[in-house]
């Protein structure tokens, strides 16, 4: 039982990660808060189902398909929406909910409010220190390490990175030290809306996909960002986990009460918050403000 809540912690830890991470990144060099993440990780869902189902493609291909037109469609969506009006934070909010509003929408007339599933990418079973494993639990953790690994090396070893770490601190300084800040910041965003779209290809094949799916990840994803600290990416990193492990638990301690796993969470999110009311790591983010 050990074993089994220790692999679907990583699991889910893993992608509350990419969400919440990506969510935080662009939080902390644009100052968006983007509501519609969730939204485009539902998106990639509904396309590597697309791809599978309806265009015939192999699993691999279908993945980076989705992931691909996902994270252009979030570009193409900052363009046409949140940029014009990105210096007035309450309308780029109540913008970013009627995106993901309408998103859902889409998908609720291309397809019903049915639930859809994705065939697995690898079928069968490995025994992990006793502990039978699906091999598809396994690919998804593995490429939820590897996207995490590969976020941070390229934030933290590369000069795109340096350019989204600069404008992340000041954006005034790095403009005039000749940063081009609003490439910076769609640099930012890509990276942002491609984790989601990773982290909706992951979930595609373990849960089913249904117009609403991105609600409940909202919800798991913001309590993720206020307990880590708003705009810390190690304390969403940190943070994902913790509730990721939290919410494993539940599932396996009360399984006639998993429906709890959400509110079990965000208990833990407010009693942190009354001890620690900036979150984890957001003593650094305040200063900077």
């Amino acid at each position: 039982m050990i074993q089994e809540i220790i692999i679907n912690g990583l699991i889910n830890g893993s992608i509350y990660a990419l969400l919440a991470i990506g969510f935080s990144l662009i939080f902390g060099v644009a100052r968006l808060v983007n509501i519609a993440h969730t939204a485009l990780y539902m998106t990639a869902a509904y396309f590597i189902l697309i791809g599978l189902d309806y265009w015939g493609m192999s699993a691999p291909l279908a993945a980076l398909l989705a992931i691909v037109i996902t994270t252009m469609l979030g570009l193409i969506c900052y363009q046409l929406v949140i940029k014009p009006i990105r210096e007035h934070e309450g309308a780029v909010l109540i913008a970013t909910i009627a995106l993901a509003m309408a998103i859902q929408e889409i998908f609720l007339i291309g397809f019903g409010g049915h639930y859809l599933g994705v065939p697995p990418a690898a079928t069968g079973y490995l025994f992990l220190a006793g502990v039978k494993v699906a091999k598809q639990h396994l690919l998804a953790l593995g490429v939820s390490v590897l996207a995490l690994v590969g976020t941070w090396a390229l934030l933290l070893k590369t000069r795109i990175g340096l350019g989204i770490r600069c404008t992340a601190q000041d954006r005034e300084v790095a403009n005039l030290m000749g940063i081009n800040v609003n490439r910076e910041i769609m640099m930012a965003l890509g990276i942002s809306v491609a984790m989601a779209a990773v982290a909706g290809v992951i979930v595609a094949p373990l849960r089913v996909i249904d117009p609403h799916m991105w609600m409940e990840p909202l919800i798991m994803m913001l309590a993720i960002v206020v307990l880590g600290g708003l705009g810390s990416i190690k304390g969403s990193f940190i943070a994902s986990y913790i509730l990721g492990f939290t919410e494993a638990l539940v599932v396996f301690a009360l399984p006639m009460g998993a429906f709890l796993k959400v509110t079990v969470a965000l208990s833990i999110m407010i009693l942190a918050l009354l001890i620690r009311p900036e979150g984890l790591f957001g003593v650094v983010f305040e200063e900077e403000r």
